[in-house]
């Protein structure tokens, strides 16, 4: 039987991708499991296997092809003595409508791709009558390991299999978020705006020079605009003395210089978070559409910047997790996020974030939600100034700011309030973080 391999999904936000390199050729007998290519998407470069048996009977879509849709069809796997000319319109037709369409993100100034539909697993009867999913044997296995519902999940494999990418996208997830509801499903268009066109005829006889969207640039145009149009935003400002928090980071690092260790003020600002999240846990929620989600754990994801964009990387049960330990794992989530070596589960989940531009000397910011995170804060860099201390006296301190972006619907005014404070005095009595 003849089956069409499709571009996967290989993350949660991906519309489409490159098809970086083929691992296989014409005439390779495959097994479910079987590394078959490598998917540059949105965010990195995945290997992409196969979920059925048999031989590589034609390649649709040679490699080095950008702009390929997913779930279009990209090769197709026939079974022993099974000739691909067998299956009608599968080889040149799909050939070619492919590669026009890469012809067309190579060509075209302005693109505004259209969502592909969701591929969920369609039950079907089997002999007893009962309905079935397909899924993969390993996709099967994950998920009976981790008690998922099949019926739950979208596959991306061909003709919608569930897949092992599939069940790793439903782990990483909010368990109330394998079916959201209509209405929340995120927009992942670009967003409206003056045409490339009448832009450009703005410029007409001055030099420019035009840079093509990647699949990163394009996914954080989308999802931004998307936070700016829909989540209720307000901003909650403070400033922090942190001259305790230097003073105890610098012993710190003295006596942990033998073990390699080096403690950033971000460290001390993630724990700080962390922490005032239990302290605070009508705080520690996600919007979900129609419902709020409180988290247990404090998960917390940290803005890197990449060239060409950003990825949030997060390091859950920041709570629980030493000052050494969130030192390290910031060191190697950052790390392999500027080489796009995140997999999906590394960079969706949290229910906060935090953008530091304090290192490029920036004084305060209002960094944008990530949804659905319920907030994201700020930070900027620490300055000495003037101030008054207790006694009235006039004196010098560090002084650090946070601007707190808070989504209305899930965190009102007095609790953003509050959870602003709780950072505050985490990072003005850094040693209460080690108790």
């Amino acid at each position: 039987m003849t089956v069409e391999i499709l571009m996967p999904a290989l993350s949660p936000t991906m519309e489409e991708g490159t098809l970086a390199k083929w691992i296989v050729k014409e005439g390779d007998t495959v097994a479910s499991g079987d590394l078959l290519a490598e998917i540059e998407t949105d965010k990195a470069t995945m290997e992409f296997e196969a979920v059925d048996e048999g031989i590589i009977g034609k390649i649709l879509v040679a490699e080095g092809t950008e702009g390929v849709k997913v779930n279009v069809p990209i090769a197709i796997l026939v079974e022993e003595g099974e000739d691909v000319t067998d299956a009608p319109s599968l080889a040149s037709d799909k050939k070619s409508s492919v590669q026009s369409a890469a012809d067309r993100v190579q060509s075209e100034t302005h693109v505004q791709p259209s969502k592909p539909a969701d591929v969920i697993a369609q039950p079907s009867q089997d002999d007893s009558g009962a309905s079935r999913v397909f899924a993969s044997p390993l996709a099967r296995r994950m998920a009976s390991q981790n008690e998922l519902d099949l019926n739950q999940i979208k596959g991306t494999g061909p003709n919608g299999r569930i897949i092992k990418v599939d069940i790793e996208t439903a782990l990483s997830a909010p368990k109330a978020a394998l079916s959201p509801a209509p209405e929340a499903a995120a927009k992942t268009s670009l967003p409206d705006g003056p045409q490339a066109t009448q832009v450009m005829k703005m410029y007409e006889g001055r030099e420019y020079s035009e840079v093509a969207l990647d699949g990163m640039r394009r996914t954080v145009a989308s999802r931004l605009t998307e936070a700016k149009q829909t989540i209720p935003h307000f901003y909650l400002r403070r400033s922090v003395q942190i001259d305790s928090l230097l003073s105890f980071r610098s012993e710190l690092n003295q006596q942990l210089e033998g073990r390699g260790i080096k403690l950033s003020v971000n460290d001390f600002v993630i724990k700080s978070c962390a922490i005032a999240l239990q302290s605070v846990p009508d705080a520690n929620a996600v919007w979900a559409g129609d419902r709020i989600i409180k988290l247990k754990p404090s998960d917390v994801a940290v803005a890197v910047a990449v060239e060409g964009g950003l990825f949030t990387p997060v390091l859950f049960d920041a709570d629980a997790k030493t000052l050494s330990k969130l030192s390290s794992e910031m060191k190697d989530l950052a790390s392999r996020a500027r080489d796009r070596k995140l997999a999906p589960h590394e960079y969706v989940g949290g229910s906060f974030a935090i953008s530091n531009l304090g290192m490029f000397g920036i004084d305060n910011f209002d960094a944008v939600i990530n949804p659905p995170h319920g907030a994201i804060l700020a930070v900027g860099t620490g300055r000495k100034q003037p101030v008054v201390n207790p006694e009235g006296e006039l004196g010098v301190a560090t002084i650090m700011s946070l601007t707190l972006s808070v989504d209305h619907r899930v965190i009102d005014g007095a609790l953003g309030a509050q959870l602003l404070q709780a950072i505050v005095e985490n990072l003005e009595n850094p040693l209460s973080m080690l108790a």
